[in-house]
């Protein structure tokens, strides 16, 4: 099933999303995010894009086929938690399925250590760095009610307001089904 896209304004997109359950049975929802992340060519989606404040977000890189190690980059992570973040910060342009069409630039720390379940509740602590880390740390913001355009410089956030509320009203070209929260 492809849910539609939760749009920026959601509240859903501002609030920490809570833990799950262990031994729930994610299976299903899993798959459908991957579904849905893929109808809308994206390469990372958290629960709260499509209306769930739980604590789940899947990435697959795997289409970045130019990118070393990226190949085998394809995971859920349930009930994250990133314990360590270090490295020089490095800018990297990001967009974001729920702000569509605005990509900025974004300075975030190259490495980072997590632990994580996966779909069948084996428990995970690994460490990714580069590109890996960078989406990690994007999906990661959006479970606890950050975006990208929160990284962005004052002056450069009010430049891009009107653009922000018209994706609010829902006023945005996709490929793909949203829900805008002031949609009238």
């Amino acid at each position: 099933m492809i849910y539609p896209i939760v749009m920026y304004g959601d509240p859903v997109l501002r609030q920490r999303a809570k833990d799950i359950e262990k031994g729930t049975d994610l299976k299903q929802l899993i798959d459908d995010m991957f579904e849905t992340m893929h109808g809308a060519s994206g390469i990372g989606l958290a629960a709260p894009q499509i209306g769930k404040g739980i604590r789940l977000f899947i990435v697959d890189g795997t289409v970045l086929e130019d990118e070393p190690g990226m190949q085998d980059f394809k995971k859920a992570f349930v009930n994250p938690q990133i314990i360590e973040e270090k490295g020089e910060p490095w800018e990297y342009e990001e967009g974001c399925l729920s702000i569509p069409n605005i990509r900025e630039k974004v300075a975030r720390k190259e490495k980072l250590k997590i632990t994580y379940f996966d779909e069948n509740w084996n428990a995970f602590e690994e460490e990714y760095d580069g590109l890996k880390a960078r989406i990690i740390q994007h999906e990661y913001d959006h479970i606890e009610g950050k975006l990208f355009v929160d990284y962005l410089p004052a002056l450069r956030k009010r430049l891009l307001k009107s653009k922000l509320a018209d994706i609010s009203k829902g006023k945005v070209d996709t490929e793909y089904r949203i829900i805008a929260p002031l949609k009238k």
